[in-house]
């Protein structure tokens, strides 16, 4: 009896071990069915008035580009590449304006290459509008020019735009970095400059990025431009009414003092125009220089038949208003520099004095006029240093 039940308790244990044996082989789930590969573009088909300023785009899932063709309406082939993973493929250059584009893509994936096509068109402008960067004489800047530390920075469109959408546009950099900002004068023209003068040797760099961007009214963007400028010394001359005199700092250390006669001040109506003969108080810089220069009054409206008005050639003469405020050299006037104020509102000064402030100054100097009378100096006069920075601020597009 006790080996029947050995045999029975062995008998149990390997059907147990069977059963045990059973549950432990899983059945394994069969393989996913391949994955077809996935063609996207972007922009979508059929899309229209597409931004001239985005790139042509592709994206595979589950698969790879084996070939992309983004063909225009003249049969060009819009020039790109796969990334590294061949997983998308991107144009190098942006799809453009007025363009109808034809895209063929094959992919491979699991289930062998598939196909697929698209068409799209981008936005046609009514007009472009271009934009031109300046400083304050209205002459284009150029790379690597250099200007003194009141340089400002002026955009000026070929036409009315939409300053807000403009504004984002119009990007300024400087090394080392500065507090700037933006002054509207009108839908064509805004001035760029930094809240305190420029620190001597500072980089400006100019970036205005109007390929595709919508200005208005149809109106787009034609290009985009960058461009770096650099802030020479600071050149700094003070003139003072009360004292007569021209005081000049290089990196503020006096240089040289130069007598000087101003604006004799009064007013002239002639014809339906008042005409002042103060040098207007304010910060204005220097616009250009100019040896000789026809000085004629009929073109701010004093004839030379008025008695008051004349014609002459003016020597080693510095423009800094856009309304013939020079700083030039008058032999005539020696007797009055220092002591009194004879000129229709320039700034006379010696022979000597001239011809070294001529060869001393570059566009961007800093000219401060002092206490003398008449109204402020105003910013289409060159006058952007004389308004206060939170005035200057208010003139934003943002604001």
């Amino acid at each position: 009896m006790a080996l029947r039940r050995r045999e029975l308790l062995i008998g149990f244990a390997g059907a147990g071990g069977l059963a045990l044996t059973a549950c432990s082989q899983e059945r394994k789930p069969p393989p996913p069915p391949p994955e077809p590969a996935v063609i996207g573009f972007d922009p979508p088909p059929d899309a229209h008035d597409v931004a001239a300023r985005a790139p042509a785009k592709v994206t595979i899932t589950n698969g790879t580009v084996r070939s992309v063709e983004w063909i225009d309406e003249t049969g060009r082939p819009l020039p790109g590449g796969p990334a590294p993973d061949h997983r998308t493929w991107i144009s190098s250059e942006p799809l453009g304006y007025g363009h109808t584009y034809t895209a063929k893509v094959v992919a491979h994936g699991e289930t062998g290459d598939i196909t697929a096509t698209a068409t799209c068109t981008t936005v046609q402008p009514d007009r472009l509008v271009d934009v031109s960067l300046r400083s304050s004489n209205l002459n284009e800047i150029a790379e690597n020019d250099t200007y003194g530390t009141g340089f400002v920075l002026v955009a000026h469109f070929d036409e009315p735009i939409d300053r807000a959408a403009a504004e984002p546009h119009l990007k300024v950099t400087t090394v080392p970095a500065v507090t700037g900002a933006w002054y509207w004068l009108d839908d064509q023209n805004a001035h760029w400059r930094p809240e305190h003068y420029h620190p001597p040797g500072t980089k400006v760099t100019a970036a205005a990025e109007f390929f595709g961007v919508d200005l208005g009214d149809g109106a787009f963007g034609e290009r985009d431009q960058r461009i770096t400028v650099n802030i020479g010394p600071a050149h700094l001359a003070i003139a003072d009414d009360d004292t007569k005199q021209i005081e000049v700092f290089d990196n503020d250390v006096l240089v040289r003092t130069m007598p000087t006669s101003m604006g004799r001040g009064g007013t002239a109506v002639i014809g339906d125009r008042v005409l002042s003969f103060w040098t207007r108080p304010g910060v204005y810089t220097v616009l250009d220089r100019k040896d000789p220069v026809i000085m004629d009054s009929a073109t701010y409206g004093l004839p030379t038949t008025s008695g008051l008005g004349y014609r002459t050639s003016i020597n080693k003469a510095v423009r800094i208003s856009h309304d013939g405020i020079y700083v030039h050299e008058l032999a005539e006037t020696v007797w009055a520099q220092g002591n009194t104020d004879v000129s229709h509102g320039c700034l006379n000064i010696s022979p000597d004095d001239a011809a070294w402030f001529y060869d001393f100054v570059i566009p961007g100097d800093i000219v401060e006029v002092r206490n003398t009378g008449g109204d402020p100096l105003d910013i289409w006069q060159n006058g952007d240093w004389t308004i206060p920075w939170p005035d200057w601020l208010r003139g934003s597009a943002r604001t």
